[in-house]
């Protein structure tokens, strides 16, 4: 049996939950699939309480968040709350803002400031996870951004959800990256990448290319804790594309939610 627990990650269904009973609708359909929890991101502004409201009526737990940027900057005290709120552990910053990816200096600015609201999210029971595109495999001084983002934070409260398809994007391999992460991750999205012609395209997880019986075998061997399954664009419908990731998941790799 797999050790570690899948989530869907909301992202791929944000057309649906842009508003308060979209959102509970949605949930309601992932748990019919047989997801457990979900990552929460891309939804539309509503109060903490009903989302909470949704968590009760649903069962379901809340495994993560893509929070904004911003909002951990200058709003940090409410998102504390809402976590707690949430019973929710991690708090993601789904992407690096434009205005630090300059040069050298403006990646170790990142890192200082995050590391530091990642310091007062950890004092408070939470912790701080930073999920990467492909763009942190470019080079600054003959350095990976993804290694400056290590080597400038501390582990105890700067944590990675590397992305499996965006790393693979970036030229890394995804089950390397993984080992590289040992003691830094606990939270990881699967996500998987074909090809049409000449063009990655996202897929359902065990229908591209990656290799999964490595990937998973690499979370475990690190102590993963969560994988959220995740598919940016869907060829078809988002809610057969996560079911499909489910079933490869937890029939082909004998994983359980």
């Amino acid at each position: 049996m797999r050790n570690f627990k899948i989530s869907a990650q909301l992202y791929t269904l944000r057309k649906y939950t842009q508003t308060p009973e979209g959102l509970l609708d949605t949930l309601k359909k992932i748990k019919e699939i047989g997801y457990k929890s979900f990552q929460l991101s891309g939804a539309g502004p509503m109060d903490p309480a009903y989302i909470r409201k949704c968590l009760d009526e649903t069962g379901l737990v809340m495994s993560a968040t893509h929070t904004s940027p911003q909002r951990l900057k200058e709003d940090l005290d409410s998102v504390i709350r809402e976590h707690k709120l949430w019973n929710c552990e991690f708090v993601g910053v789904g992407m690096m803002p434009e205005e630090y990816r300059d040069d050298y200096a403006g990646i170790v600015r990142f890192s200082h400031e995050y590391d530091e609201i990642g310091r007062k999210l950890k004092a408070n029971g939470l912790t701080l996870i930073y999920h990467n595109h492909d763009f942190e495999f470019q080079k600054f001084d003959d350095k990976l951004i993804m290694d400056i983002l290590m080597d400038e934070t501390n582990p105890r409260s700067f944590e990675f959800e590397i992305d499996t398809y965006w790393v693979q994007s970036g030229g890394g391999n995804p089950e390397d990256w993984i080992y590289k992460m040992d003691g830094r991750m606990r939270y990881i999205h699967f996500k998987d990448m074909a090809m049409d012609g000449r063009k990655q395209i996202f897929a359902p997880v065990g229908e591209g290319n990656l290799n999964w019986e490595k990937i998973i075998t690499a979370c475990e061997e690190t102590k993963v804790e969560w994988c959220a399954i995740e598919q940016d664009t869907c060829m078809g419908n988002e809610f057969d594309a996560l079911r499909q990731s489910y079933e490869n998941l937890t029939i082909t790799y004998g994983m359980e939610d």
